[in-house]
């Protein structure tokens, strides 16, 4: 389903058909946390892939975190991102430019409760081509009692290699139990 909703609100215009995504691996956090998430030695069968997690950071002093996405373990200063967000009362944006990393949607931190669980879809288009730079973008938000906040995001990966490796961290800290990550490759 937040395939089918995420392909509508960017404009695809048909909704793909359940066959056309393919589940690859999926990563459930356990008792500790984990510091990060990371998939490698992704296959090169597919058109793009999809991200889909349900997470908190790990920010003890901060409602919210950052999800920041590195691509084949490169932090060479290759990302670049926009966001446009809003609380419910405001909305404002931000660029990032020459970064280690993208920072993608924010999810509920670490005041937000043991409860406060973000949802975020992060698209990886064309992500074999050796040809052109590789582009994100990202749909997500969180629910803190009222003052949470949603977020889209567009991000651009400055190589042009084909990514074979995928690695999330929280803004800070570790991404604690029960925060669930799956990865899907879609054929067309």
């Amino acid at each position: 389903m937040i395939g089918n909703i995420a392909a509508g609100l960017f404009g695809v215009g048909v909704t793909p058909s359940t066959t056309s995504y393919e589940s690859i691996a999926t990563v459930s956090v356990g008792s500790g946390g984990s510091s990060s998430i990371d998939f490698t030695s992704i296959s090169s069968s597919y058109k793009h892939l999809q991200l889909r997690l349900i997470a908190r950071g790990g920010i003890g002093s901060s409602n919210s975190s950052y999800i920041n996405l590195n691509l084949n373990n490169d932090s060479s200063g290759v990302y670049a991102a926009h966001q446009l967000f809003g609380d419910g009362s405001s909305a404002s944006a931000n660029a990032f430019t020459s970064q280690n990393t993208i920072y993608t949607n924010r999810i509920g931190g670490g005041t937000t409760g043991s409860s406060g669980f973000g949802a975020v879809v992060i698209d990886l288009l064309d992500y074999t081509s050796t040809s052109k730079y590789k582009t994100i973008r990202a749909l997500g938000g969180f629910d803190d009692n009222g003052s949470g906040r949603m977020a889209m995001t567009s991000g651009l990966y400055q190589s042009t290699s084909a990514i074979n490796r995928i690695t999330l961290t929280p803004e800070a800290g570790s991404f604690p139990q029960y925060s669930h990550f799956a990865l899907y490759g879609i054929k067309d």
